[in-house]
């Protein structure tokens, strides 16, 4: 329907699209076996793809979950470039890299580790570890042939050694941290340096030997090895294929019974189960095609099917709802093509809205949100695609059967009415094909009664909207103090499932070892002149600006600098001169080879070196978001040329990004779903309420999902892309029926879009919850992130378009498109006059009169006079009519406006 807003007519697009949605959706219903055929055979084609599943599994966790060239990559590539490890001589704070390691933390059973009892445990599986082998081919790999070594030797355990040292006394020994002086030297107790292999295959036997045969009385045991996290989450895959496999049943389960009908002609049990279908070919074509041209397939792309399913069987209660409003009377093309007519836009407008909002995701810098963007967004596309073919063809082959009267599942003709003597049973097993006679359209579900009735009446009333109003300021004043509570970043230990061995050792190591954080190496990245007293300065400056952080340990500084230093007062040398400086390096750095890691001296110049800070009391993620911003602003403001690095700040660069890259994500989507409506919804103050809708339900989630302990990270970074989508999807719907319907008050005309779409979109809100509930059971916290942000999109998504919007609409009459100063205009002043004036001669002219009068608002296409002008309620009345003059009169009146 046009809509003239202050002689804007916005319908230049809108009325076109329908046009060809109504010629093609005839086209579908002529030739309907083309169309059902044709999705199967594509989908067998493209679902080939599959067999290349198992090839483009991409989950590695650096690579997927931390920013495509993030800064600490960066920083990583210059560190491996400049200071290569040096394996003979292994240091733990000298790694760019995690490491292979295995490693295991012992708890006490009472409240002391330092006895000799626990200790007894403790040695007993180190030497167990130490004794495990494990064959490759002709070679036997062992711990001592694989161990991180130190002047060709082992590292040894620093606790261990203590222990072997002082045997039975040690619980008498006065223990002092994080520095206990051991022998001649002090050794570091706040972390200890673990024995680290350079094999994933003796990794995998310690895994699978080191659970078991454990009987321990004093302690309790957790570990993990560098393998642990990445095998740990690949293993995720498991958890969701039967959720899969539930949700399906749940949602065809769910589909049957809200199309279930007491009719066995008008049933449309089969209906929904094709709907289901044709979500399920979508997904299985799309994923298809993504496998067959290489695109990675990453754990986030399986949350994708889960999401399909509840948009496609929300296309799919809308094209039903709209199909049951046609004349079953008709011929089935021409009952598709005016479903097409009425649903296409609707649904065009929430797939193009769904498919952008993806799209547009592609620009964030994580490779998992990427992947996920892009089959979701084809799914998307896929959906639509078979929602108009597949799923049109089978409504006009299941119309056919309508059409000749059979049963839904015998397929036998069956009487429309039921024969004298026939019980009840009978009836409702054997007779159907009602229709309502005064619409010939299908007899109106309870529910719509219901939101017609009942809701949408309850909804209009003036004290409603005052309760309305102020249960929405609620809803934004918890929603913008939520905002302000969300935390940042994904916990790593998050990726593996909750029952993990992983997460067990996570917990344990955060509870006993996070005291002393990560050892930050500081790089001069440039050549400097390390001689001058001047630049030393400068540098020292900036070394206690590191110190004085809150999270520096002053004491805990390690700089081959600093010892060059010692070393040249102590044999009388003036480092002050660069001579001197250069030729005495050499041999300094090989007298203490931990230095010599440190430095760059190639062909007598120090191209870059670093020295190491101690962080402390680094837990949680908003300790390590203010560590890394605080250090590199520090590094920033230095006159020397610094970076800083640890191979945690790979995963922590999130931090960076996370915000502003959500943030832009959402601006732009949201601008382009705003010129979206503003093309196919006919009324711009309307599509502004959309885009309202989209801004309030991103608010809402938001603060909700920070209430509901959801951090901001790559995983919900992703489903608030898909909330714009789905907050569209509501609002859309809603606020296209509200302007295209053609009753004269925005509370009539807010009561009608109920109506019609009310009851459609709680069905496709509800199957979407199904869709995702069962991913609440999870046991990974992907999965259950997902769920969560899924149910607060869909909830106020659903609060949003049948409660806030229809009352925002009624507000500002314009929207109506029927001025409220007109509404008791001449015109239909007259028409009333007119109408009391009218006198039926004959039953069938009362039957015809009390038909228009009860079932005006289903006029046949042909009855739309108005084209350009707000339409009255009622067009134009026949019937006898003793005062002519004033009947043709009303009439050319009618016809002058048109």
């Amino acid at each position: 329907m046009p809509v003239n807003m202050a002689g804007c007519t916005t319908d230049c697009v809108e009325k076109p699209i329908s046009i060809c949605f109504q010629k093609f959706g005839r086209f579908v219903g002529t030739y309907p076996w083309w169309f059902f055929i044709s999705p199967l055979f594509i989908s067998a084609v493209l679902g080939s793809g599959f067999y290349f599943l198992e090839d483009r599994e991409a989950n590695d966790i650096e690579d997927q979950f931390t920013p495509v060239n993030g800064p600490a990559k960066l920083e990583r590539q210059f560190v491996q470039q400049n200071f290569p490890q040096n394996d003979s001589v292994f240091s733990n704070q000298r790694l760019y890299t995690d490491g292979v390691y295995a490693s295991f933390i012992a708890v006490s059973r009472s409240s002391n580790i330092l006895t000799d009892a626990a200790f007894q445990e403790i040695v007993t599986l180190d030497r167990k570890v130490k004794e495990l082998n494990v064959s490759m081919g002709h070679e036997v790999l062992t711990f001592e042939g694989l161990c991180a070594r130190r002047y060709k030797k082992c590292i040894p355990n620093k606790i261990l050694d203590i222990h072997k040292y002082y045997g039975d006394n040690l619980e008498t020994t006065e223990l002092t941290f994080p520095f206990f002086r051991f022998g001649f030297s002090y050794i570091f107790l706040g972390y200890s340096e673990d024995n680290r292999s350079r094999t994933d295959l003796w990794l995998n036997e310690f895994l699978k030997v080191f659970p078991s045969n454990l009987s321990l009385n004093f302690i309790k045991v957790t570990h993990s090895t560098s393998l642990s996290r990445q095998v740990e989450f690949e293993a995720n895959t498991k958890d969701v294929i039967p959720l899969f496999s539930i949700t399906y049943v749940i949602a065809i389960a769910f589909s049957i019974l809200s199309c279930l009908r007491f009719d066995c002609v008008r049933n449309k049990v089969w209906v929904a189960a094709f709907g289901v279908f044709s979500a399920g070919l979508a997904v299985l074509s799309s994923f298809g095609m993504m496998l067959h041209i290489g695109v990675p397939f990453v754990m986030t792309v399986a949350n994708s099917p889960f999401l399909i399913l509840g948009i496609g069987v929300d296309d799919m209660f809308i094209l039903i709802s709209c199909w049951q409003q046609t004349n079953v009377h008709d011929r089935v093309e021409t009952r598709l093509s005016n479903t097409y007519k009425e649903a296409a836009i609707s649904i065009t407008i929430t797939t193009l809205t769904d498919v952008l909002a993806f799209y547009i995701g592609l620009m964030t810098p994580f490779r998992s949100v990427r992947s996920f963007c892009l089959y979701t967004s084809t799914s998307i596309l896929f959906c639509y695609i078979y929602s108009i073919t597949f799923f049109g063809a089978f409504l006009v082959l299941n119309g056919r059967r309508e059409n000749s009267n059979k049963h839904w599942l015998t397929c036998k003709e069956v009487p429309e009415e039921c024969p004298v003597g026939q019980s009840k049973w009978y009836e409702l097993c054997c007779v159907g094909g009602a229709y309502d006679p005064h619409t010939g359209t299908e007899e109106v579900q309870p529910m719509n009664h219901f939101f017609k009735k009942y809701y949408g009446p309850f909804l209009t009333k003036s004290w409603t909207k005052v309760f309305v109003i102020v249960l929405y300021c609620i809803y934004l004043i918890i929603s913008i103090y939520g905002c302000f509570q969300i935390q940042e970043g994904i916990d790593l230990r998050n990726l593996a499932a909750d029952d993990s061995y992983v997460v067990k050792y996570y917990d344990n190591e955060k509870a006993y070892f996070s005291e002393y954080g990560p050892n930050i190496m500081v790089v001069i990245r440039r050549e400097f002149p390390y001689w001058d007293e001047k630049y030393m300065s400068d540098l020292e400056t900036c070394i206690e600006d590191f110190k004085n952080l809150s999270f520096i340990e002053k004491d805990i500084f390690t700089s081959w600098i600093k010892s060059y230093k010692y070393y040249g007062y102590h044999t009388k040398l003036n480092l002050s001169t660069e001579d001197i400086f250069k030729d005495n390096l050499d041999r300094f750095l090989r007298f203490y080879s931990d230095f010599k890691q440190d430095v760059n001296f190639t062909n007598n110049s120090i191209y870059a070196s670093r020295f190491f800070i101690q962080t402390v009391n680094i837990s949680t993620a908003l300790d390590e978001m203010n560590m890394l911003n605080k250090l590199r602003e520090t590094a920033q403001k230095c006159p020397v040329p610094l970076l800083v690095y640890h191979p945690a700040f790979i995963y922590h660069d999130q931090y960076a990004v996370i915000v502003s890259n959500t943030i832009q994500n959402i601006a732009v989507t949201t601008a382009v779903m705003l010129l979206i409506s503003l093309l196919l919804i006919p009324n711009p103050l309307c599509s502004l309420w959309v885009t309202f809708s989209i801004a309030s339900v991103i608010v809402g989630v938001t603060g909700f999902m920070a209430l509901w302990d959801v951090n901001l990270d790559t995983i919900s970074m992703i489903i608030l892309v898909v909330c714009i989508g789905f907050s569209v999807d509501f609002s859309a719907h809603i606020s296209y029926a509200f302007v295209s319907n053609k009753k004269p008050s925005a509370n009539e005309k807010a009561v009608e879009a109920l109506f019609n779409l009310g009851y459609p979109i709680l069905q496709g809100a509800v199957s979407t919850i199904l869709g995702v509930v069962v991913l609440s059971a999870s046991k990974n916290y992907i999965f259950r992130t997902f769920f969560k942000i899924m149910f607060l999109v869909i909830f106020f998504g659903l609060f949003h378009g049948l409660t806030f919007i229809p009352v925002f609409l009624t507000f500002f009459d314009i929207c109506s498109g029927t001025p409220a100063k007109n509404k008791s205009g001449p015109e239909e002043q007259a028409m009333r006059n007119h109408t009391n004036n009218i006198q039926v001669n004959s039953k069938d002219g009362e039957l015809k009169e009390r038909e228009i009068y009860d079932n005006h608002n289903f006029q046949p296409d042909n009855h739309q006079i108005c084209q350009s002008q707000p339409c009255s309620a009622i067009w134009m009345v026949t019937g006898n009519n003793h005062n002519h003059v004033q009947d043709n009169h009303i009439k050319e009146d009618f016809l002058s406006k048109d």
